[in-house]
């Protein structure tokens, strides 16, 4: 399956985030790909760091989000585009997942909570991981990169390949904290012998990367931090070699002993 992500500079401004969207599906559709996938807080820009609470909208990301379906159907892509949700009188920190049919096959909502979300955001409980052109896919969120827990989650629900969204960035660059995050995520790929693709916003400088490891952790593409480029690769099963068989028994040994 050809997968790609696509960051942009997101904003307050859920009008100007759904046109760079919309440009993403269009390039994205161009080059074949099968699922398209943007970065945390996508569509409304992520508080405080794009936007604040008290400017969210519920009613206005319910338009966004159908006009998203609409293009998911236009395009005919699957889409994941991160969003606030609201339910039962919470927010959630969410991707939101259309298939081409403009469809919503559901939502994955952020459960590692970072400072500014734990008084934003209700924590998810959500698996978030779905069925797309043949693969089991799962997505998490920013912050849940720290904690082996959310990818081991994965593992026991058999993901083939997982996509990390991002809204990580500084006023200044911070290559240190880059290399710590992306550093998280080739281990979370080599641990659980499962490729994974990052995507983070432009909006400031970037402090996690866009790109994609496979399930040796081993870098396949990667942009330079800041630029707004499609990142697509086609994604296949792993391969089955020693080294995949090894990592997968002794993931069923740990998931049946250790819990």
């Amino acid at each position: 399956m050809k997968a790609a992500v696509y960051p942009f500079a997101s904003t307050n401004r859920i009008s100007d985030n759904l046109d760079k969207i919309r440009a993403g599906a269009r390039l994205a559709a161009r080059q074949g790909v099968r699922l398209l996938v943007f970065h945390e807080c996508a569509l409304c820009g992520y508080p405080p760091l794009e936007t604040t609470v008290d400017q969210l909208d519920p009613a206005a990301l319910e338009d966004a989000l159908a006009e998203t379906a609409a293009l998911a159907k236009a395009e005919s892509l699957y889409l994941a585009v991160g969003t606030v949700r609201y339910e039962a009188g919470k927010r959630y920190n969410s991707i939101a997942v259309f298939a081409p049919t403009g469809a919503c096959l559901g939502y994955y909502d952020k459960s590692a909570l970072w400072g500014w979300d734990l008084e934003t955001f209700a924590r998810g409980t959500r698996p978030g991981v779905f069925d797309i052109e043949g693969l089991r896919v799962g997505f998490r969120i920013c912050f849940d990169v720290r904690f082996p827990e959310p990818f081991r989650a994965l593992c026991r629900q058999k993901a083939q390949l997982c996509f990390v969204c991002f809204s990580d960035a500084k006023p200044v660059p911070e290559p240190q904290r880059y290399q710590i995050l992306k550093s998280h995520l080739v281990t979370r790929a080599v641990e659980n012998g499962m490729p994974i693709a990052s995507v983070n916003t432009l909006s400031a400088c970037q402090t996690a990367p866009v790109a994609i490891f496979d399930q040796y952790g081993r870098t396949l593409l990667e942009t330079q931090p800041n630029e707004e480029r499609l990142l697509a690769y086609d994604f296949q099963p792993p391969e089955d070699t020693f080294g995949s068989r090894g990592i997968a028994a002794n993931n069923q040994y740990f998931l049946e002993n250790l819990g």
